[in-house]
């Protein structure tokens, strides 16, 4: 059986300030903006989507989903994000067969995960 799912494309983070989270998430990660709107700005991270969008409700941010995104070493990654002014979330660790996750809070306090995974190869 096919899957009608085609896999993910995009995550949003809510932020208070989407001027501040679109120079920090464009410095944090080291890419610019590809779509710049009041209402949303969209940044390609290696051809997967992250966006942000205004926190309009304040309601809170919940830690019951995170997004990892893939990266060659999870520490340095952890580290240069603190730098930035991140906090730790998710200490690196091992999770078993040589994968390794770890995350921080955003500014926002937004989870962004970050992880390692020797086994994983893109679908083509």
């Amino acid at each position: 059986m096919k899957s009608p799912l085609l896999g993910l494309r995009t995550t949003i983070y809510k932020v208070s300030d989407m001027a501040q989270a679109k120079a920090w998430y464009s410095d944090a990660f080291g890419i610019e903006a590809y779509f710049d709107e009041p209402f949303y700005i969209g940044f390609n991270v290696g051809g997967y989507e992250l966006g942000l969008q205004p926190d309009e409700k304040n309601e809170g941010k919940t830690d019951g989903v995170i997004t990892y995104w893939g990266v060659d070493d999870v520490a340095q990654t952890i580290n240069h994000l603190i730098e930035k002014g991140a906090t730790i979330y998710e200490e690196p660790t091992e999770v078993g067969g040589g994968i390794i996750v770890g995350a921080v809070k955003d500014l926002w306090g937004n989870v962004v995960g970050v992880i390692y995974n020797p086994h994983f190869q893109l679908a083509g």
